[in-house]
């Protein structure tokens, strides 16, 4: 892929950091037409539309995909273009500032925290529920701040150094992070792990949150390649038949199992038989919850008991978004069934407790 790169010197002097700025897509970066249509503008003029990132000491370079994406329509290559790029790019820059569409903002957070492994500097998603353009845009706050956080340091390292979402004033851990408002501007939480900053008059950071950095990490970059995976969610009245039916997709390699509460599913014996021949198969379960908080307990009921007895991993505190990605992530980089199962209990870079 070939991409549009444009260089910004902010100041002429020295500045305190060097940030690689890449756009994807999204509605951060629209603007009305005369008709009021949403119509993608080109990223490489950012500089006349925020005209006062001219007054931050840093230098920013961006990189923007040749032709804008919706993020519904995000894909492996995708997420594969974007860690390639970080990876390339990663000894000329400080940090590095992604914008991208909301709607699987999570899922590509969550796949280049485990893709880029070694990691030791600030890579920040953001992006804005209304385009730049509008009056009302959080847009500029979200940039702005993205940017201000991927070039803070504490002395000669980064305060950041880890995969992140910054939203609505919220610094959030990628792979903890979920999208829960489509019309409100505070568009991500994270449930089971704390913000890692907030901003207001000053960028408060919760120093105990963020990841370790560690002097000695050498990045590495490994490709997410493998989809044979899939998510099946209980509900009550489902029948055999929607379970057999993705169970036995050709291929299928890996299921991310959401279940209730703290890991629970039916107790119809008909569940148990579909799962443990699935099993047997070489297809690996993992229990996610179905709640946005919590974690799964996988035999504080019976039925979630079951579960344990016939194989299904747990996933503990995990979010959908970060299961599934690491699934295709192990499944991509791991030479054996064994292997995925051991990596998929523990947690790699933050992503479950």
């Amino acid at each position: 892929m070939k991409y549009k790169i444009v260089k910004f010197q902010t100041r002429k002097n020295s500045p305190k950091a060097t940030i690689l700025l890449i756009y994807t897509g999204g509605t951060i970066g629209m603007l009305y037409d005369d008709s009021g249509s949403l119509v993608p503008f080109n990223f490489g003029h950012i500089m006349d539309r925020i005209s006062y990132l001219r007054g931050f000491d840093i230098n920013i370079t961006v990189i923007s995909f040749p032709e804008p994406i919706d993020s519904s329509s995000i894909q492996l290559e995708h997420w594969n273009d974007l860690a390639y790029i970080i990876f390339e790019n990663y000894d000329s820059y400080d940090g590095f500032v992604v914008l991208h569409g909301t709607d699987t903002m999570a899922y590509s957070a969550s796949a280049l925290s485990f893709m880029l492994e070694g990691l030791n500097k600030p890579v920040i998603f953001t992006g804005a529920q209304l385009p730049i353009g509008a009056a009302r845009s959080d847009a500029r706050e979200n940039l702005i701040t993205a940017l201000d956080i991927a070039s803070s340091k504490d002395g000669e390292k980064p305060v950041v150094s880890e995969v992140c979402i910054y939203f609505s004033y919220l610094l959030l851990r990628g792979n903890r992070s979920k999208k829960v408002e489509s019309s409100h501007f505070n568009a991500f939480e994270s449930e089971n792990y704390p913000s890692l900053a907030e901003a207001g008059v000053d960028i408060e950071y919760d120093y105990s949150a963020l990841g370790a950095y560690r002097k000695d990490a050498r990045l590495s970059y490994k490709k997410i390649l493998d989809t044979n995976v899939a998510i099946l969610k209980v509900f009550p009245g489902m029948t055999p038949g929607v379970v057999e039916n993705i169970l036995s997709i050709r291929g299928l390699k890996g299921v991310v199992l959401e279940t209730y509460g703290s890991g629970t599913v039916t107790a119809d014996p008909w569940f148990a038989d579909y799962l443990k021949n699935a099993i047997k198969n070489n297809i690996i379960m993992f229990n996610v919850s179905q709640c946005t908080g919590g974690r799964v307990m996988q035999g504080r009921y019976q039925t979630s008991k079951m579960l344990a007895d016939i194989g299904v991993v747990s996933g503990s505190d995990i979010t959908t978004e970060a299961a599934i990605t690491k699934m295709m992530y192990l499944l991509s980089n791991e030479d054996s069934i064994k292997k995925v199962k051991e990596r998929l209990k523990i947690p790699l870079c933050g992503e479950m407790s």
